[in-house]
């Protein structure tokens, strides 16, 4: 399967889950920053979770097929068009060579995940195939999409991806009556950000505490997948204590040295020096990842113990949509 880029939007490159197995050597995490949505858009077409797909940033962009097609698409910012019909989300969509796509504006978030049975072909580095742009390497030569471009799926595709490209293909359907719900794995409150209290936490005095877990803060124009900066009620430290530099990782909110708050994101360091308030519970993190700047988010505090329930309870939730669907196509799980 193959598609060629019409317009690439303002940022799409190559993402998988990530390279955590290199955290010790300074290689950021990378992969997609809303990893629900790049997993779901996944399952829709059979594949592993893990399989590379096209994080696209904001709309403007156009594909075409120039071999039948297998995708699925997932997350808040865009929807995908064909003919000027807008396609449904998180569910397995077949094109005919020739078929010309468009993602157009969503306002509702930032990023949307494009998988394709197989997943796309790009060479692994490090054990993954995420691009990490600051280095260029990774993802698709190392760069953000162009027009022009070509990408292949991989020619292995699952049982499960090959019975839903035959049943499709072979009654001229592009797309069958289910869908995953993605909604149902996400809170009602988007805006409302899960935090557990991290190590440093202690060193901001009881007004910044409490101004942290009650008022609001706005996404800053200075946000990227390295990290998001905040605008709001500067932290004000009640101790001189200063931090050699430790570990840090996707989720973490660090405190800068004049009190402004820093949510990590995918290709953030792995070390830093800023004290750390709080990590983002990983069931919320892909709500941080489709914020853009001017939006207003909360953080409420849960125990780490409560963290843990959450995410176990989502990857359940996310096997049984994985063993639904092998049921459905192939009656094993």
């Amino acid at each position: 399967m193959e598609i060629s880029i019409i317009k690439a939007g303002l940022l799409t490159t190559v993402q998988d889950c990530g390279r955590y197995q290199h955290l010790a050597e300074a290689i950021p995490v990378s992969g997609a920053m809303d990893q629900l949505a790049h997993r779901l858009a996944n399952k829709a077409v059979g594949n592993n979770d893990n399989l590379a797909t096209l994080e696209f940033t904001y709309a403007n962009a156009s594909f075409k097929a120039l071999s039948p097609i297998l995708i699925a698409y997932s997350g808040d910012g865009a929807l995908l068009t064909y003919n000027g019909e807008v396609m449904p989300a998180e569910k397995p969509l077949f094109f005919a060579a020739g078929a010309t796509l468009t993602f157009i504006h969503n306002p509702h978030g930032v990023r949307t995940y494009l998988a394709v049975a197989g997943g796309w072909e790009v060479p692994e580095v490090l054990g993954s195939k995420s691009t990490y742009l600051p280095v260029k390497f990774g993802g698709f030569e190392g760069r953000k999409l162009a027009a022009g471009d070509v990408l292949r799926s991989s020619e292995a595709i699952s049982t499960v991806a090959a019975a839903i490209m035959q049943q499709l293909s072979s009654k001229a359907l592009i797309y069958p009556n289910w869908r995953i719900s993605r909604e149902s794995l996400l809170p009602l409150d988007r805006k409302t950000i899960r935090v557990v209290l991290a190590n440093e936490f202690s060193w901001f005095d009881a007004s910044s505490i409490i101004a942290f877990l009650t008022k609001p803060y706005q996404i800053a124009l200075r946000s990227d997948r390295m990290g998001y900066h905040l605008s709001g009620k500067a932290m004000v430290r009640k101790t001189k204590k200063e931090l050699l530099s430790t570990a840090v990782t996707p989720g973490i909110i660090q405190v800068t040295g004049n009190g402004d708050l820093v949510i990590l994101m995918a290709d953030c360091q792995t070390t830093g020096g800023y004290p750390r308030i709080a990590h983002v519970a990983a069931v919320d993190l892909p709500l941080c990842a489709q914020l853009k700047p001017g939006d207003e988010i909360s953080f409420t505090e849960i125990s780490s113990d409560e963290a843990e329930e959450l995410y176990l309870q989502q990857e359940h939730d996310l096997l049984l949509i994985t063993n639904a669907i092998n049921i459905k196509y192939t009656n094993t799980i």
